[in-house]
């Protein structure tokens, strides 16, 4: 779906579906909605009237103009109370009002954004808001080779400013939206993908296709490599993995020393079985989404390129598979880090964090102002957070912590800061080794963090995103539908873009 801005009056669009919106509760029309009203002699204030419009959200009513404007119909979006309006409210609304557009086979849409005023939001982050309702909202997985009768697809959607002194903010919006949610939707098919496909080979070969669109550094390391590195955490779970591993490293920028560098390391497990220590096989088939971190700081990068925001960004995402077989590493094995930290393997299904543990060391040479790893590290983090609620943020830099949080409640891929103390070195001590990999159950969030803290030596943020990879049918939202989610682009684009 294409998204255009123009300026004017909403009635007057050349589009054959409008989109207004009702603030629960109250009879009084304002901004586009009372000039569409007036345009349709009262048709909304009528529906009103009737009971048969009441702005809660969620609620999309329809109205057909009978030609007293161009467009065949109208429909108007529920934002819910006045006093709750927030950006989410607005992607939400957003979301409900294209998918009945599409329902109705609407081809060309236009939208006015909420007001007049927007109760104090920012105009570009609604206009960013609207337009990312709208896109995220549908997007479908088309699984390769697989037959289907594809839904009826909206061309475009308008978002109309009748104030020329508002349109170049809904012009910036809308075009950040854009290039963001493209980057959504490939981090979404990449977690969707089998694993036998979106192996660390092919992660290679997109984060490639990205680097050389958009004039990017990149680097792909193979064992050999790796090896030369002394990359022994990256080794360890890649010793028995079939698909060969790939430790990649792009660069926007690179080699502006004038510029803040900001690295980004994604974890890369493309299919995670807990190796020797087996997990259980129900639901085993969603640990393809082990690579989820890898997914979105390659797609972030997309998105990075796309918008050439001024600053050197580097993207680190070490990819292989964790599996079993003779070559296995193993519980009781001592590994060695490639800054000379030696390792117990308690569970070689804490493997996570010894990749991670590697690249966070190789983000030191590039002196970052900051460094943030993503990565479905812990199922304790979905414990004790829940699904689709928040990540786990820990940070070593309040200052960090503040603007990616900051950044999660803009984009509502919200993160819940948690608490990095050295009470949780307890966990993780070892008599043979530096450290063990794991700390057991209890604590395990805080213990994984204050391991992968062992290996950063500059500003380090750490999200722990596992119960955010994926959402379940039962609580897909408006404009996050089952499967796959993508988080952590938005997030992560907001993040350097206010930086």
């Amino acid at each position: 779906m294409e998204i255009k801005v123009a300026g004017g009056a909403l009635e007057t669009c050349a589009a054959d579906t409008l989109i207004v919106n009702l603030f629960e509760g109250e009879s009084a029309l304002h901004g586009a909605s009372a000039t569409l009203d007036r345009a349709l002699g009262g048709a909304i204030q009528e529906l009103i009237a009737e009971g048969d419009l009441h702005g809660k959200l969620g609620e999309v009513g329809l109205l057909y103009p009978r030609r007293a404007i161009p467009a065949k119909r109208v429909l108007i979006a529920g934002l819910g109370p006045r006093q709750k309006l927030d950006l989410e409210t607005v992607r939400r609304a957003a979301a409900h009002a294209i998918k009945k557009a599409r329902e109705l086979g609407a081809n060309q849409v236009a939208a006015a954004l909420p007001g007049p005023d927007l109760d104090g939001l920012p105009v570009e982050e609604v206009a960013q808001a609207v337009a990312d309702g709208s896109q995220l909202a549908l997007y479908k997985y088309r699984a390769p080779g697989v037959k289907f009768l594809p839904p009826h697809e909206i061309a475009s959607l308008t978002l109309v400013e009748s104030d020329p002194i508002r349109l170049p903010e809904v012009e910036r919006g809308a075009q950040v939206s854009a290039v963001v949610c493209r980057g959504v939707f490939l981090a979404r098919d990449l977690v969707s993908l089998p694993p036998n496909v979106a192996t660390p080979t092919m992660l290679a070969q997109t984060a490639e296709e990205i680097a050389k669109t958009y004039g990017m550094k990149i680097f792909v390391g193979d064992r050999e490599w790796a090896a030369g590195q002394k990359m022994g955490g990256f080794l360890g779970v890649a010793q028995a993995a079939h698909q060969p591993p790939r430790f990649i490293i792009m660069e926007h920028n690179a080699g502006r020393s004038e510029l803040d560098t900001i690295v980004l390391v994604g974890k890369g497990i493309t299919f995670d079985s807990g190796g020797i220590s087996l997990k259980p096989s129900e639901k085993m088939e969603e640990m393809k989404s082990d690579m989820a971190g890898a997914a979105a700081v390659i797609s972030a990068m997309q998105a990075v390129g796309e918008l050439n925001l001024p600053l050197h960004v580097v993207a680190i995402a070490p990819c292989t598979e964790n599996v079993p077989g003779g070559g296995s590493y193993h519980p009781a094995d001592i590994l060695t880090a490639s800054n000379g930290k030696t390792i117990e393997i308690i569970s070689t299904d804490a493997e996570g964090r010894l990749i991670l543990a590697d690249a966070l060391v190789y983000a030191q040479q590039f002196q970052p102002k900051a460094v943030v790893d993503l990565a479905t590290l812990t199922g304790a983090c979905v414990i004790a957070l829940g699904e689709w609620v928040a990540a786990g943020l820990f940070s070593s830099d309040d200052k960090l912590r503040d603007k990616l949080y900051a950044s999660g409640l803009r984009m509502h891929e919200r993160l819940w800061p948690l608490p990095l103390w050295d009470d949780y070195y307890k966990k993780i001590v070892s008599i043979v080794a530096d450290m063990a990999n794991t700390g057991g159950r209890y604590g395990g969030v805080g213990s994984s963090a204050i391991f992968l803290k062992e290996f950063t030596a500059y500003p380090w943020a750490h999200l722990d995103i596992a119960g955010m990879a994926l959402i379940p049918k039962r609580i897909e939202t408006p404009y996050t539908p089952w499967g796959a989610t993508g988080y952590g682009v938005r997030l992560l684009v907001d993040f350097l873009r206010h930086w």
